[in-house]
């Protein structure tokens, strides 16, 4: 019997400013049964310290992804004849409290992958790579990171709060969900709350490579070595859209400037191709601040690029 995958709906079928808003206008379904990877949202941003308004992130970022198509005309990767996908809709965060929050992502990230299947987030604030990546851990083990940022995500705590969108990272590397030998941050930049900010990981083993360093070059070689570095084992991708410059992704809560252009972002994120990607998240969208829709789009779009490089995806090569 022939494997038939799901489609996203074609531009010949329907007008692709008409029809439902899922992620590439996939197929929605409410569980993973049967699925290799799936998009789903999780519309948070009671973590976020400057400007809100990534919980109507997940909704913008389906909106302006009606403008993807399935075969990647750049990496030839044909994801959708090669894996199952669709989008599973959004978690059910409570609206009130954080705190309540993050068990609540975890139980849903439980369920996710408890079957193998590979989540692709739209976020939300970066608040939730912590209970995903907990979830993950009790499912693969200690990650490896491949983390895309202006920030480093390392505070110890926001206004007394051990957990919002600045403290992530710290706390996956206190609770061992990550491998900090096999992590690197890439694009972090901006001023510091002191002047060790980035050190910190640094002690921890962690790769830090700032954006001066990546300034007017390609990232395919820096790419290789992380390829080489991390060798076999269960990576994640997070990409927070603030770790492009704000003149490619105005729409975001933190921007920084002098960070990194989109073509890089694209090399980070093909780079990843060989890797075990077991997930990634694309967090920090914030519609307000997006007033043609760019940075949605440029999120959407990363998040295809990271559905391309799944392990047994197909390449017309």
């Amino acid at each position: 019997m022939v494997q038939k995958y799901n489609q996203p709906l074609g531009g010949n079928e329907m007008p692709r400013f008409g029809g439902i808003a899922s992620m590439m206008r996939l197929p929605q379904q409410s569980n993973t049964d049967g699925l290799d990877a799936c998009f789903v949202g999780v519309p948070l941003d009671t973590g976020t310290s400057n400007r809100s308004g990534a919980r109507y992130g997940p909704r913008e970022i389906r909106a302006e992804s009606c403008l993807l198509r399935p075969y990647n005309m750049a990496t030839r990767a044909a994801p959708f004849d090669s894996l199952q996908v669709a989008d599973i809709g959004d978690v059910a965060i409570n609206t009130f409290n954080l705190q309540k929050t993050i068990p609540i992502i975890e139980q849903a990230y439980d369920d996710i992958v408890k079957n193998g299947c590979v989540p692709l987030t739209l976020g939300g604030d970066h608040t939730i790579v912590l209970p995903i990546l907990r979830a993950l851990k009790r499912k693969y083990g200690k990650i490896g990171v491949v983390h895309i940022d202006a920030h480093a995500d390392i505070n110890d705590h926001m206004f007394g709060e051990a957990i919002a969108h600045g403290t992530p990272f710290r706390r996956a590397i206190e609770e061992e969900l990550v491998d900090p030998k096999r992590m690197v941050q890439i694009g972090l930049r901006g001023t510091g709350y002191a002047a060790d900010d980035f050190d910190w990981p640094r002690s921890q083993g962690v790769r830090v490579v700032q954006a001066e360093a990546c300034w007017y070059q390609s990232l395919v070689p820096l790419m290789a070595e992380i390829r080489e570095s991390f060798g076999a084992g269960p990576v994640y991708i997070s990409f927070d859209i603030d770790g492009l410059d704000p003149a490619f992704a105005p729409g975001t809560g933190t921007p920084e400037v002098g960070g990194l252009t989109i073509h890089q972002g694209l090399e980070i994120v093909r780079g990843c191709r060989g890797l075990d990607v077991i997930g990634g998240d694309l967090v920090e969208v914030s519609p307000p601040y997006d007033t043609s829709g760019n940075t949605a789009l440029t999120g959407a779009t990363l998040l295809y690029e990271m559905l391309c490089v799944l392990p047994g995806v197909d390449y017309r090569d």
